[in-house]
């Protein structure tokens, strides 16, 4: 009797799972195979960012930084990289481009952690480095668009997109997995529009059409301060130490919404702890400028000719409390640095009110102000623009940010591949 149950309990059981099986609700496989897990994606690896940089002719890059390194043959190595010029001035606000190839000559330390590193097999990397220093481009071949020597930053644009359209790799990803850095407002003028589906290093939107420049595929960078750095700020008591409340110096003639800077030289002017200074970026001028914001409790940000400039981190590197006035700022980094820990935000209706900021400012808390200013001695690091870099400086942020922009690039780039129809279908037709 009881074997008879058990014959019947079988067949039942073999015929539930004979009929999943063929309705697709059971898969044995998985009882004898193991599942293929995803592959991870480059963000969850931990591991270095691998970058291909195009082996460009001088002329694209430190060939504009002197006539001694354009006449030099070869490809540009550690060893031979030409130093940043310490008398570079204001220019060094758009140098992010030399840093970031710098960064990939270096060849680094044992053990020592890094965040992107260069390969010399393009197959094997996840992002693609193109080194023309547009920026300096900018201000090697004019700087309005009507003067004859941007005749010269013209042509090498348009070398360099036929170079980018030759290459198989821009090809297969339409450009969206290259990076390109362009932070000076005019950089690439000529032929923009037609690198928008890059990666661009840039340091705000104002100067981009949405339909060119987003968040979702592009890096905010920050300037490149100019003033030094306060590497000795350690006083007893730093909210006394600063005698003066709000300090700016800078030209106050800008365009959109650094408008702004005349309107606030007439409502500033007047108050005794209150410095609002006119000046040009001079060499004599940057050092006035770096006293001042060491001796500053606040430091003012006004939009320039667009809505940041190197002024906001110029204040950082001084541990002077950021007061920025912008309605449209982006800032670098904003996905693991909170800039309200250490700096204020008014809009510029707020700044634009008699008396208002000036009074909030007043107000401020001494404890508050004191914790943003320790706030601010752990961040700035994370601004620094220095060779050979270092581990969670400005370059080492910037790659990580890359990183996480990879990923959509390399979406793009499958979507292609699955879309395209292939040659021996096309024979076939």
């Amino acid at each position: 009797m009881y074997g008879k149950a058990a014959i019947c309990l079988t067949l039942a059981i073999t015929f539930l799972i004979s009929c999943s099986i063929y309705l697709g609700t059971v898969d044995l496989r998985s009882y004898f195979f193991p599942v293929q897990s995803a592959p991870l994606s480059l963000c969850a690896t931990g591991r270095p960012l691998r970058v291909y940089m195009y082996d460009l002719p001088r002329k694209f890059h430190v060939g504009m930084m002197g006539r001694r390194y354009s006449k030099e043959s070869g490809p540009v190595t550690m060893e031979n990289l030409p130093p940043w010029p310490a008398r570079a001035g204001v220019r060094r606000q758009h140098s992010v481009e030399y840093w970031l190839m710098a960064s990939l000559l270096y060849d680094g330390k044992d053990g020592e952690e890094r965040e992107a590193v260069r390969v010399s097999d393009p197959a094997t990397a996840d992002a693609f480095f193109v080194p023309f220093f547009s920026s300096m481009s900018v201000t090697t071949h004019g700087h309005n668009m009507t003067d004859a020597a941007t005749e010269g930053d013209r042509r090498l644009q348009v070398e360099l997109l036929e170079i980018l359209r030759q290459s198989k790799y821009y090809q297969r990803s339409g450009g969206r997995d290259h990076v390109i850095p362009m932070t000076h407002p005019n950089a690439f003028r000529f032929l923009r529009q037609q690198l928008n589906a890059s990666i661009l290093i840039i340091v705000d939107f104002g100067r981009y059409p949405r339909t060119m420049a987003t968040l979702s595929k592009d890096v905010v960078s920050p300037y490149v301060h100019v003033v030094k750095s306060f590497t000795d700020d350690d006083p007893l008591d730093p909210y006394e130490n600063r005698t003066t409340l709000l300090f700016f110096r800078g030209n106050t003639v800008r365009k959109d919404e650094g408008k702004i800077r005349v309107k606030l030289a007439k409502i500033l002017t007047g108050n005794n702890d209150v410095r609002y200074e006119k000046s040009v970026a001079t060499p004599s001028n940057i050092k006035m400028s770096t006293k001042g914001m060491r001796l500053s409790k606040f430091c003012l940000h006004p939009a320039g000719d667009t809505p940041s400039s190197c002024r906001l981190f110029d204040a950082i590197v001084s541990h002077c409390v950021p007061v920025v006035v912008s309605d449209k700022i982006e800032l670098p980094f904003e996905d693991e640095i909170d800039y309200t820990k250490f700096s204020i935000f008014f809009s510029m209706k707020e700044a634009l009110e008699p008396g208002y900021l000036v009074n909030q400012l007043r107000q401020f808390p001494k404890d508050r102000w004191v914790e943003m200013w320790k706030r601010l001695k752990q961040v700035s690091h994370h601004y620094e623009f220095q060779y050979p870099p270092k581990e969670e400086d400005a370059v080492y942020m910037i790659w990580r940010q890359v990183k996480h922009k990879l990923p959509g690039a390399q979406l793009a780039v499958h979507r292609n591949r699955r879309l395209k129809i292939p040659d021996w279908w096309r024979r076939k037709k």
